[in-house]
């Protein structure tokens, strides 16, 4: 690396003062709230930064500082990123929606050469977890229970579905472009609806995500499930605790089988009513439930903060609490002088 700040330094010094950036933080201030308690569990000064394309996101007004920068799609958004680890001196970049993974991961390099570690998979783990096909096909080869998986195009050739089907984008997320598809007019009509639309067997069940802890060396050591009771907007309002040995299998071989993980990454599976488990979506990236995990004592920033600073967490896989239940409502953040924020 060419930067005389090598990340990894971090990990071999003394400091006791870590600085992180989160971007496109948008809502999760719970998350900024949950690593900023490992610091202070930990005695270590956490200096909290924020990037997101506006001011008018919650968590902006909730971080040390907060930075604006372009949106995603204008070309700009890693280069100011950039700036901002060089000029704040950053730690550890945590980035936190889909749509930015893939440049992120790609960045990951000059990051480092700014001194600053990115939190994220491989470029080809996030490239086979943004694509829905790819996702179907590195699961299916390594005999991961998922369901059947078709381009749009190739949808409407097969002529012996069994309906229902799932139509959605091959690269969406939040469950934007969701459609259930009852007959062939509406393969025809919802896929006309969607860019480069995907679909899928349909799966009835309980639908689960995992959190999945596999750190800075890529190594599943904790996976917690997460039973969806209720979804708002795409993300999880109310969710449950569930300590099932099977289905913390699938979520630790998924993340074996991808094999360059870095992080909290989220695996989403249905649990049929005879108890079928199959994986439906990966994202490499804390997601929005995250917290129940957290709060259950699965404590990833504690975990992650530790292998930063070259510690080794003792990490307990069923050391979290079962059947703890995380029922969200709606909270404010005040901002005086606030007409002129965009």
């Amino acid at each position: 690396m060419s930067s005389s700040r090598n990340p990894t330094r971090v990990a071999r010094s003394k400091r006791r003062q870590l600085r992180l950036l989160f971007t496109c933080v948008g809502r999760r201030v719970e998350l900024l709230r949950a690593f900023r308690r490992a610091g202070e569990d930990l005695g270590v000064g956490v200096e909290i930064h924020g990037a997101d394309a506006s001011w008018l996101s919650p968590a902006m007004h909730c971080v040390d500082k907060g930075h604006q920068v372009a949106p995603i799609s204008s070309g700009r958004y890693i280069r100011e990123l950039i700036e901002i680890v060089r000029k704040a001196r950053i730690d550890l970049l945590i980035p936190l929606i889909d749509t930015e993974l893939s440049l992120i991961a790609d960045a990951a390099p000059a990051l480092a050469d700014a001194g600053c570690l990115a939190l994220i998979s491989s470029p080809g783990v996030v490239t086979i977890c943004r694509d829905k096909v790819l996702t179907f096909e590195t699961l299916t080869k390594a005999g991961i229970d998922t369901p059947a998986t078709w381009t749009w195009p190739l949808a409407l050739k097969k002529k012996n579905h069994k309906y229902p089907l799932f139509l959605k984008p091959r690269a969406g997320s939040a469950a934007m472009g969701n459609y259930v598809v009852r007959n062939y007019e509406e393969l025809r009509t919802f896929g006309r609806r969607v860019k480069d639309a995907i679909v899928q067997e349909f799966v009835d069940g309980t639908e689960h995500t995992l959190d999945v802890y596999t750190g800075l060396d890529g190594r599943p050591r904790c996976a917690v499930p997460r039973k969806r009771i209720e979804v708002r907007t795409g993300e999880v309002s109310k969710a449950l605790i569930v300590k099932d040995s099977a289905i913390m299998a699938v979520g630790k071989r998924v993340a074996q089988v991808l094999g360059d993980c870095r992080g909290v990454i989220t695996v989403q599976c249905i649990v049929t009513p005879r108890g079928r488990i199959r994986t439906i979506e990966i994202n490499p990236r804390f997601g929005g439930g995250v917290p129940l995990a957290i709060h259950a004592g699965a404590d990833f920033p504690k975990w992650t903060l530790m292998e930063l600073l070259g510690q080794k967490p003792r990490i307990n896989p069923n050391g979290f609490r079962n059947n703890i239940a995380m029922l969200r409502y709606d909270d404010s953040v005040f901002v005086p002088r606030a007409s002129k924020l965009k």
